[in-house]
């Protein structure tokens, strides 16, 4: 039997209990008083955010209610939009054709950025064709970590590869996300990751780069981030929903 690749992440220190305590988190925001009438309205407004978060994160920052307004064309913020507003409808697919997936993502987010015959294809380069293909494997069952773990190795994999033109740290975020939906640990796209990440932007550019060099302590680096990121997530998903019960 094929041991599972991904467990000895768990092993590193301090992982496991950071990867217990960011769910305690978000298992605690998830039971706000405001997602049993406003679920809809906490969701949509947690897309908005986390665009707006991933733009920014790509290097295009945008007021929050301009965006809201409908007053900003920039075409990379635009493109984050498209893709949060894909995520719910993309779940099913995700873990049955990654790749295709991830490519439907880069249309979305290239769109109006790179040239036609880019969107959607990755670079030809075989290693990155072969890590992508590792990759795919992972998401389609090759392990049983915990899924903020597994989204945690999909987002800093993909900001490593970079394997699509344009905008592809907004294919990343949207890739984790999916992870996060399609497992059930947030079915309904309420964790605003990305939010997180803006939030921690210094640190989060920072272990992305120590992900990428492989070392055990790079990857602890980034898996520490992460979850930390999440708990600023969960944070942001419970003053939202005070945001919302105040207006209502």
């Amino acid at each position: 039997m094929t041991s599972d690749p991904l467990a000895p992440l768990l092993a590193l220190a301090d992982i496991a209990p950071a990867v217990d305590r960011a769910r305690d988190h978000v298992d605690q925001a998830m039971r706000h008083r405001a997602l049993r009438r406003h679920g809809g309205q906490v969701a949509a407004e947690v897309s908005l955010r986390s665009a707006v978060a991933s733009a920014a994160l790509e290097g295009y920052a945008h007021d929050r209610e301009a965006v809201r307004a409908g007053t900003v064309t920039d075409p990379v913020l635009q493109g984050a939009l498209r893709v949060a507003g894909a995520l719910p409808g993309l779940t099913e697919r995700w873990a049955q054709a990654p790749r295709q997936v991830l490519a439907r993502l880069h249309v979305l987010a290239a769109r109006d950025i790179v040239a036609e015959a880019e969107l959607g294809r990755p670079v030809t380069d075989p290693v990155v064709g072969a890590r992508l293909d590792g990759l795919a494997g992972l998401v389609a069952g090759g392990t049983r970590v915990p899924p903020l773990l597994l989204a945690a190795v999909v987002h800093g994999e993909l900001l490593a590869l970079r394997p699509f033109a344009g905008p592809s740290g907004v294919v990343a975020r949207a890739a984790a996300r999916l992870v996060l939906l399609s497992t059930g640990f947030d079915p309904r796209g309420l964790v605003a990751m990305d939010v997180g990440h803006r939030e921690r932007e210094p640190e989060y550019v920072g272990s992305a780069g120590a992900f990428a060099t492989g070392t055990p302590d790079g990857l602890r680096s980034w898996l520490r981030h992460y979850m930390t990121a999440t708990e600023s997530a969960a944070t942001q998903l419970t003053l939202i929903g005070d945001e919302i019960l105040a207006a209502s």
